[in-house]
């Protein structure tokens, strides 16, 4: 086993450079050796202070390169996928940002590409599972310390969006974390969708009806709510209630921050430090491309959802084995 892992950081933007100080400054055993942006310039300024770290305007060169081991992937999400299958076919550990693919048909390609494979390689960027609040949900709902969980209740509220962000974003930008944490917490697929919109915010564009409510019920008969508010003001905050038998239990409250970086930044670091850790091991941890497959069929029938008002049934392919 390595002793460090050389990272190549696809995209220089407000993700990737966050996770650029977060490997250089605070993840053990491993390091940026390259950085990847169309932006030269911005490229050059992330790895300003990083002594070896290389810059490419392509990733296709830095591959052939050999600049890295394992690739963290912090684009836009429609630019995933001619980075993913490249790097899995190389057999390199990637870990992706969501969304993995911004549809279910490109995201069914990497579960494809992986069980060819035969090897998972990819972990997906949904960083609160590595939040120490919903680790103790889920936590209780292995242990059934306070019995059966029924019923789960979530809050999504950020102080504003751009004025291009629309109800398709909604669900594939800001409840696309929601359907993966629902995954997480119940260890079931999701079975269908819903959005209810009601009275608007003054402060939501024509193409966004806001606050508005998602019902969720996963194959096992679990109801979820979520409420999301995205022009509310006042700041980001996540909640999420566990509804057990004889209990209910709380994440997230009294969290308000300006942004989600501040909000989740241990759950960051967690995230990455476990993805450095397997890839050092040969493994993998945490959400898989199975999940972020699972994610965009979700998200799939959410927008249809929210375009027509009615319930849809979310459709997915047979799970392979390599993720059972």
């Amino acid at each position: 086993m390595a002793n460090e892992l050389r990272i190549g950081v696809v995209g220089a933007g407000r993700m990737g450079y966050d996770h650029i100080k977060r490997i250089h400054s605070t993840i053990n055993n491993a390091a940026v050796s390259a950085v990847i942006d169309i932006d030269e310039e911005k490229a050059q300024q992330a790895v300003q202070g990083i002594e070896g770290a290389q810059v490419f305007t392509n990733f296709e060169t830095a591959l052939e390169a050999d600049a890295f081991d394992a690739v963290l992937i912090a684009t836009p999400g429609f630019l995933h996928l001619p980075v993913l299958l490249p790097a899995i076919k190389k057999g390199l550990p990637i870990l992706c940002e969501k969304p993995m693919t911004t549809d279910s048909v490109s995201s069914w390609e990497i579960v494809q590409a992986e069980v060819e494979a035969g090897k998972r390689l990819v972990q997906v960027g949904f960083m609160r599972r590595f939040d120490a609040g919903y680790q103790q949900i889920r936590s209780l709902v292995e242990s059934r310390e306070h019995g059966e969980l029924l019923q789960l209740s979530c809050e999504h509220i950020n102080p504003d969006v751009p004025a291009s962000y629309t109800g398709r974003n909604l669900i594939d930008d800001t409840v696309v974390h929601e359907f993966d944490v629902i995954r997480f917490l119940t260890g079931e697929e999701i079975k269908n969708v819903q959005v209810r919109a009601g009275k608007k915010s003054k402060y939501a564009s024509a193409d966004l009806n806001d606050p508005a409510q998602v019902l969720i019920e996963t194959e096992g008969g679990i109801l979820v709510t979520v409420n999301t508010h995205v022009v509310a003001q006042y700041g980001y905050a996540v909640t999420t209630k566990g509804i057990f038998e004889e209990r209910h239990v709380s994440v997230g409250e009294d969290q308000v921050c300006e942004s989600f970086e501040p909000r989740f930044v241990d759950a960051y670091d967690a995230e990455v430090q476990a993805w450095v850790d397997a890839s050092l091991a040969g493994t993998q941890v945490g959400p898989s491309a199975w999940d972020g497959y699972a994610a965009a069929a979700c998200c799939e029938a959410g927008i249809e959802a929210e375009a027509s008002g009615k319930i849809v049934e979310v459709s997915l392919n047979q799970k392979p084995d390599l993720y059972k």
